[in-house]
């Protein structure tokens, strides 16, 4: 095989192209390279939001254990309330019946003091003081 001026030998080629793959394969070792470092920080990153999101997970769990606290307690304190409003109103109906029972008694007892005071006058006229 002959040379010509204007074409480069075959040696010439196959340099040319060991450059162009060794120029490559030092682009794609940089690249690498800088995949590797992302690599490591989005596993840092990720180790990082995994030990976020435990810590959530737990704030999340102690939350919904207090808001179930806080309704069990709700409902007890529900209950209570509705004891209290029975009984305020049953002390209240109480509290009536007995201020008619007093306001009756007062008027049955001034009655009988009328009657009394008019039986001691018709006494008194009967019987004078001597």
């Amino acid at each position: 095989m002959t040379n010509t001026p204007n074409q480069p030998s075959r040696l010439e080629l196959i340099e040319a192209i060991l450059v162009r793959v060794a120029t490559q394969q030092e682009i794609n070792t940089t690249a690498i390279a800088g995949l590797t470092a992302k690599q490591e920080v989005n596993t840092t990153a990720i180790s990082e939001l995994t030990t976020k999101l435990d810590n959530l997970s737990d704030n999340i769990a102690e939350l919904t254990s207090n808001v179930n606290t806080v309704l069990a307690r709700s409902g007890v304190l529900d209950d209570v309330l509705l004891e209290l409003r029975d009984s305020h109103e049953q002390h209240e109906q109480s509290y009536e019946r007995h201020q008619q029972n007093f306001l009756e008694h007062q008027r049955t007892s001034n009655a009988a003091l009328q009657s009394l005071e008019a039986i001691l006058l018709q006494l008194l006229r009967i019987f004078p003081q001597q």
